[in-house]
Formats: structure tokens, C-alpha cells, sequence
């Protein structure tokens, strides 16, 4: 596709025309595809100021908006959705043009946006209805207490290149069903598929005007850290910490999920079967560019052997290329961007240099920005591809003694985003679990537990501060908390009020120290000898 489809990804300030080439002075984005290099769109960029007035109309809207209540949100965000799956095919063709991904890999994107919108939806009602509470004591028995969620009026949701409608799905649909406005910025990179859902749901199903995305490189994405309310934010770390600094001199909250270096532990009981097809499939869905890729692994030695030769067969009969829509033709795609491919190379030559041997792959493609799944052994934590992240095609797979030297060099990380455990063991894989230093663990499996709402996903150390998801805390994080106290009797006055009267004070406090001491001396008011 040389030029954007008619009315995909039209930013608020109308798209670049097929037959005027975008300007030079930075105030279009050219969007292309990473593997073949053609066009794929252009979206308009966004100034602090465009940014500043989208931020004032959305907090215009956002009133009318929390007053539907959560059934009349979710009629609307599912009247989106039902446009969503009516223009399947059309929303993973943009976003495996813009990102370079396979067709099998770009499917996931909508199939991710269906998940949250229909389990959020679902719940919502329960998960944001007030909360009453008991009265703590005998001074608060007249008084009926609620905690109720009230949104945050303006969210901003700011995403990366790796997953252009899931990533913004994950958090801007929770946002919107929680009542919040919000305002979203995909990356530079690929903000085509996300655009055209934001214009889908002002254009198509006309819903209230509580959505805009803006678009365009650091400086708007800053902008937008300025005019929210409250930040979510998926990214590196190195710019996940600018971001809380911003939003720590603005008090206002930041969500931040950030990079990982997920390790995989086999284990000697472990169904090495099972094991090898997960390493694959999660070493180099979105050709390994996802934050909880498995990005090392370890194996007890008795099985280190038998395992690498099955996981080089499978990573060696990998298909790599860019297939037809809904073709299915190859497995991995493209690499999002020429800087990123440049980091996978890199990794691998450190790993060589340093006596590492590759298996399969190891190369970069003369044809668009692919590179071979690769398959690293020898390695050790003196290498950069066991120490950063890769984000990319390539699983070193490193020799260990036990689980305990496993468990200690996968610890062994400044990330913590999350893990895979493989065991036949259930008790002990379950105080293994509780040792590994990450957000989540998955047991025989990867990746599966960033997809399961009811718990939280979010990383420990510089992975992160916060999680999305979580049942009700994944719309609750959008809130702020309301005390409401109200009185169940009306009287004409409260004992404590002015003025004080010594005969009633000393009454009070002689009840008070009654009701809470926790002995008789005490409430009797006897003092120690």
C-alpha cells in the first residue's frame, strides 16, 4: 500500500492527500512499512498548543460523559467495538503495514481491544459502585460512610511502537469505561491503526467526544504529560523515569509500565516439549519485540542438551517475511525500526565476541528490517543479551546446575517485569514462584498472564511502578477515591461542638478512654504505682 486508504488514520487537521507529498518541515509524520519500505500513511503532527486544545475540549466533555454512568458508557464503547469487528481485516492490514509485523502476529492487536472492551464492560457496574463501610466505633455510629470512585477527568494514555491498537486498548478503553476523558498518543512510529479507531469513534458510531489522539514525536508526548490529569504510560524506562519526574513536580499519578528482561526457567522435570514450542512462540511473537518476551532462558543441566536441540529445529523452521492479509504465509515479521534492529545485532556480535556460539539465525536480512530468529548458547551474565533489553528475535539459553543457581542468575536483573516457570511439580513450582523477583510468573506457560484481567499486570523494580488490569483496580487506577459521610440521625447539634462545657468535656473523655483501653486499669483511669 503506497498511500493511506481513504479515511484511515485522518488526524483532526485532515490527512496528507495522495498526490502532495508531505512536507519537509517536520509537520507531517511519513509513516513506512519496516518490511518493504512503501508508504503506509501519514498522520498530521500535533504542537504543545494543538495538544492544549484538545486537552480543553475533551475536559469540556468529560462531565456529560461520567453522567451516563457506567451501563451508558458501555453502550457506546460496544457499539465501537461492533465497528471494530466489522473492519477487522482493514484495522491488522494497517497496523501490519505501519509496524511491519506478520499477519498472524498483527491479529492479535484487535483480539486484544475485544478482550478488554467486552470484560470491562461486563464488570464495570460492579467494580465502580460505591462502597459503603461500617462505622469504626461508637463516635461514628450516627454516621453512614461511602467511598465512591469519581475518574480522574482527563487521562492521558502514551504508548510504543510494538502493539499500535492492543497497547492502547490495554488502558485507554478501562479510562473511558471509568468515566475519564482521555487523551492518547501512540508512538511516531505507528500511530496509523489507532488514529483511524479514534476516528471511527467520533465519525462512525458518533459517540461523545471524550477521545482524541494526538500524534507526533517527544515534544507531544510531553505535551500531553502537561495537560492530563493522571498518566499511563508503556515504554522504556529511561523515558518512564522523565515521566514520573514530570508527574511527581505536577502531583498528579503515574502508571508507568516499562522494559523487561524476562527470564524462563526449565527445570529437569520439566515437559521439555511444551517448554520448547513456549520459548519460541514467546522469544518471537512481534519478532520478540514485546516487553514480556522471554528474553533468556535457563536450563538444568541434565536437560540443557535435548532442549536446545529441539528449540533450534523449531526456531530454524521459523517462516520470516511479510505475508498477504490473511494469508498466514510466514510466522515473523519485520523489526519496527531501524535503531531497534541495530540493538539485536549488536547483542548478538557482544555474545560472539564474548564466546558465545549461535545455532540458527544470527544475521540481519538484506531485505527490509528483518532478522533471523537466533538461537544463542554459551552465554553468561558478562553479555549484553542477558543483561539488556533486546527486544528482538533471539533466545540465549544459558546452562545452569539447579534451580537454585536458575533462580539466582534470574533475579540477577535490574527488570522485573515477569517470568515462566516450567515444572511438573506443583508445590514446588508454587515456592519457586514466590522467589522469583517479577510481577507475574507463568507456570508452564509464557506470556499469558499479561492477558488475564481479573490480575494485575505490572512489573517490580525498574519495570515499573503500578499495574494495569487487576479487576476493579484496572478501572479504579483511573479514579480518584470520594469519602462521603452523611448522617443516619439528625440531630441538632454534635457533643463535640462549641462551646466547651467542662462537665460534658470530661464525660466525653472519661467514655472515650472507657470504650478504648484494652484494660480495666486504663478505663477505670488508675494510674500505675
Amino acid at each position: 500500500m503506497t498511500t493511506r486508504d481513504p479515511g484511515l488514520a485522518s488526524p483532526p487537521h485532515g490527512p496528507a492527500t495522495a498526490t502532495v507529498p508531505p512536507p519537509t518541515d517536520g509537520s507531517v509524520l511519513e509513516i513506512r512499512c519496516p518490511a518493504d519500505g512503501s508508504v503506509a500513511g501519514s498522520v498530521a503532527v500535533d504542537t504543545p498548543a494543538d495538544v492544549a486544545a484538545a486537552a480543553a475540549r475533551l475536559r469540556a466533555a468529560q462531565p456529560a460523559w461520567e453522567a451516563l454512568g457506567p451501563k451508558g458508557r458501555a453502550k457506546h464503547v460496544l457499539r465501537w467495538l461492533d465497528w471494530i469487528l466489522d473492519n477487522q481485516e482493514r484495522l491488522v492490514r494497517l497496523a501490519q503495514e505501519e509496524s511491519g509485523k506478520s499477519w498472524g502476529d498483527a491479529s492479535f492487536e484487535t483480539l486484544v481491544a475485544t478482550e478488554v472492551i467486552n470484560y470491562y464492560t461486563k464488570h464495570a457496574e460492579a467494580f465502580l459502585a460505591p462502597r459503603s463501610a461500617r462505622p469504626h466505633g461508637p463516635a461514628s455510629l450516627t454516621k453512614k460512610l461511602v467511598a465512591q470512585p469519581r475518574p480522574h477527568q482527563l487521562v492521558g494514555i502514551i504508548t510504543p511502537w510494538n502493539g499500535p491498537i492492543g497497547t492502547q486498548a490495554m488502558d485507554a478503553i478501562p479510562a473511558l469505561i471509568a468515566g475519564a476523558a482521555v487523551l492518547s498518543k501512540p508512538s511516531e512510529v505507528t500511530p496509523l491503526s489507532w488514529t483511524e479507531l479514534t476516528r471511527a469513534w467520533h465519525e462512525e458510531i458518533g459517540a461523545p467526544p471524550v477521545l482524541e489522539t494526538v500524534n507526533g514525536r517527544g515534544e507531544t508526548g510531553a505535551a500531553v504529560v502537561d495537560e492530563v490529569d493522571m498518566v499511563a504510560f508503556t515504554g522504556s524506562t529511561a523515558t518512564g523515569r522523565r515521566i514520573a519526574a514530570r508527574a511527581g513536580e505536577r502531583l498528579i499519578p503515574a502508571s508507568l509500565e516499562l522494559g523487561g528482561k524476562d527470564p524462563m526457567i526449565v527445570l529437569a522435570d520439566a515437559d521439555l516439549d511444551r517448554a520448547v514450542g513456549a520459548a519460541v512462540w514467546g522469544g518471537m511473537h512481534n519478532a520478540g519485540q514485546a516487553c514480556i518476551s522471554v528474553e533468556r532462558v535457563y536450563v538444568e543441566a541434565s536437560v540443557h542438551d535435548e532442549f536446545v536441540a529441539k528449540l533450534v529445529e523449531k526456531v530454524a523452521a521459523l517462516r520470516v517475511g511479510k505475508d498477504a492479509p490473511a494469508s498466514y504465509e510466514t510466522d515473523i515479521g519485520a523489526m519496527a525500526t531501524p535503531a531497534q534492529l541495530d540493538i539485536v545485532e549488536r547483542h548478538v556480535q557482544d555474545a560472539l565476541a564474548r564466546g558465545a556460539r549461535v545455532l540458527t539465525g544470527g544475521r540481519r536480512r538484506d531485505d527490509g528490517l528483518f532478522y533471523e530468529p537466533t538461537v544463542l548458547v554459551d552465554v553468561d551474565h558478562s553479555m549484553a543479551c542477558m543483561r539488556e533489553e533486546t527486544f528482538g528475535p533471539t533466545l540465549p539459553v544459558m546452562r545452569v546446575d539447579d534451580a537454585e543457581a536458575a533462580l539466582r542468575l534470574a533475579n540477577d536483573s535490574p527488570y522485573g517485569l515477569s517470568s515462566s516457570l516450567w515444572t511438573k511439580d506443583a508445590d514446588r513450582a508454587q515456592t519457586i514462584a514466590r522467589r522469583i523477583e517479577s510481577g507475574s510468573v507463568n507456570i508452564n506457560n509464557a506470556l499469558m498472564s499479561a492477558f488475564q484481567f481479573p490480575l494485575p499486570m505490572g512489573g517490580w523494580k525498574s519495570s515499573g511502578v503500578g499495574s494495569r488490569f487487576g479487576g476493579a483496580s484496572g478501572l479504579l487506577k483511573y479514579c480518584r477515591q470520594q469519602a462521603v459521610v452523611s448522617e443516619r440521625i439528625a440531630l441538632p447539634g454534635e457533643p463535640h461542638w462549641y462551646p466547651y462545657v467542662a462537665a460534658k468535656s470530661l464525660l466525653q473523655a472519661k467514655a472515650f478512654r472507657f470504650l478504648g483501653a484494652h484494660d480495666w486499669r486504663r478505663r477505670l483511669g488508675r494510674t500505675p504505682r
